[in-house]
């Protein structure tokens, strides 16, 4: 998601020793609610992702965002390595299919890579890639029934995207471009045709634009902008849109947030607003990096959706990028790559507003010559299904992880007899 270089990265490259990887994480049972599942979060298992014939390498080492959708109790990847949609049964924890789109795959480069976001909603799954495209493929088929451009900068991808189904409205975003925009694209929702709307500018912005959400509460999407007129990645100032897609041109107001540069975003509980933040701050305000002489303070931050007040800043994770809330245990949860402790799963009660576990996870550097070169992948994605309260992170190829060897989907949850 984030398209421009974390200041951590080299730092969170290092191995995590695999006794972690199995076991329960840093849990905090004191920071539970009471009548909560006291259990902690923990591996179940690890689901393998065949490559495909598009792949050279085998593995998947490349992909971007994740959706589970609770009725069909299905999970979605957006695979760059092997060029497609990875589905997953949920309920069960199995492999199910791959869905071909003509996708670009990984070109190299994040910012000309797809796919990139995936949204399901129905029989139709939308889902963004480069150059600057948006399709909507009907689950029925697999086909692609619509292919929409959102009239990007030359071969830079749309990227995240929400959908409203209130009105059958799409916001797809082009983080890529400078400076980063958002489209709205009406969907037929009888036929799945996708129909490009008006563009939203963020003139404001300095490091992209990031995961979106539909509120239909408030009938506003809102959108992370992890940096407004700062220097490109470590600035202190940042900013959630909150879009009115309903009156012409659509309306747009920023709520203001600090040491943070929001990257994920997701609607939790009294709607209140998980903002996964990507950048870790020091003590004392500034950009954290690993020779800092500052202790780092990772942290996320809860804002109220209505007044744009911060309701609460939850410490002890940061470096995140997909965030979720699971509605079936009443968490959130981060997918922190660039923590500085090492990449982690984070568990936040959402209605306490507190951080009750860290749950390892792994980077994987790029290959270094004359070894086979691949490129980097990190663990920055994360949905959760409702049902069962499995928790699904993708994870590059590595042998650290059981069944992995080609890039797998980790499976959390407290217990295998959570499954239904």
């Amino acid at each position: 998601m984030i398209r421009r270089c974390l200041l951590v990265l080299s730092f969170l490259l290092a191995s995590i020793a695999p006794a972690l990887l199995l076991g329960a994480g840093l849990g905090r049972a004191e920071d539970r609610g009471e009548g909560q599942n006291q259990q902690p979060i923990r591996l179940l298992t690890t689901i393998a992702i065949p490559g495909t014939a598009t792949n050279p390498s085998g593995k998947m080492y490349v992909f971007d965002i994740s959706w589970l959708d609770a009725r069909t109790q299905l999970y979605y990847l957006a695979d760059r390595s092997n060029a497609v949609i990875d589905v997953i049964d949920a309920k069960k924890n199995v492999f199910v299919r791959q869905i071909p789109g003509k996708f670009t795959g990984f070109t190299g480069n994040n910012n000309t890579s797809g796919p990139d976001g995936v949204v399901s909603a129905g029989r139709w799954l939308f889902v963004t890639d480069a150059p600057s495209r948006v399709v909507s493929i009907d689950l029925r088929t697999d086909q692609i029934v619509s292919d929409v451009s959102t009239g990007g900068a030359d071969k830079l991808r749309t990227d995240e995207l929400a959908f409203d189904p209130q009105h059958g409205l799409i916001l797809a975003v082009n983080n890529a471009d400078t400076p980063p925009f958002a489209t709205l694209i009406k969907v037929d929702k009888q036929t799945g045709k996708l129909t490009v709307g008006p563009k939203i500018s963020f003139p404001t912005a300095t490091n992209g634009a990031e995961q979106p959400v539909w509120d239909p509460r408030t009938g506003r999407f809102y959108l992370s902008i992890p940096e407004v007129n700062g220097d490109g990645g470590t600035g202190t100032h940042g900013a959630v849109a909150r879009i009115n897609p309903t009156t012409d041109p659509p309306t747009v107001e920023l709520l203001s947030v600090d040491l943070c540069q929001p990257a994920g975003l997701t609607l939790g509980p009294r709607n209140d607003l998980l903002l996964g933040c990507s950048v870790i701050f020091d003590t004392a305000g500034a950009a954290w990096s690993a020779s800092d002489t500052k202790a780092a303070a990772p942290t996320q931050i809860i804002m109220d959706a209505d007044s744009g007040q911060i309701d609460a800043t939850v410490q002890g994770v940061g470096g995140s990028d997909e965030v979720w809330f699971n509605s079936g245990d009443g968490h959130y949860y981060t997918a922190s790559r660039a923590n500085p402790l090492g990449p982690v799963l984070g568990v936040i009660d959402a209605e306490r507003r507190t951080l009750i576990q860290l749950v390892p996870t792994i980077n994987v550097a790029a290959g270094i010559a004359p070894n086979p070169v691949h490129p980097a992948g990190t663990a920055h994605s994360v949905a959760v299904n409702p049902n069962n309260n499995h928790i699904f992170v993708p994870l590059p190829a590595n042998n650290a992880f059981p069944n992995c060897l080609t890039g797998c989907i980790a499976v959390y949850g407290t217990s295998k007899e959570d499954d239904n």
